[in-house]
């Protein structure tokens, strides 16, 4: 969905970086996966294909922050009528 972002602040020698990872355009989607010590902070198509990546040593990530896309709620569905009610 746009609109879903990560925010990740590592360590780089005293001070502090923040970077983000946004899914940019409808139908996109972030996903996150730690792997041996690595965060891989990934942007994904429909179809799973892969946009882009950005990696970053676990042991240096100080906050890894996901903020997802607010989604829509269910469609209300019309109840169906039923024999035993009067119309």
């Amino acid at each position: 969905m746009k609109g879903d972002r990560v925010e990740i602040v590592i360590e780089a020698g005293g001070t502090t970086k923040t970077y983000e990872v946004v899914a940019t355009r409808a139908g996109r989607r972030v996903e996150v996966v730690n792997r041996r010590g690595v965060f891989e902070v990934t942007e994904v198509t429909r179809s799973g294909v892969v946009v882009r990546t950005a990696r970053f040593m676990a042991s240096r990530v100080l906050a890894l922050v996901e903020h997802p896309a607010p989604r829509r709620p269910d469609p209300v569905r019309p109840r169906a009528a039923t024999d035993t009610e009067a119309p």
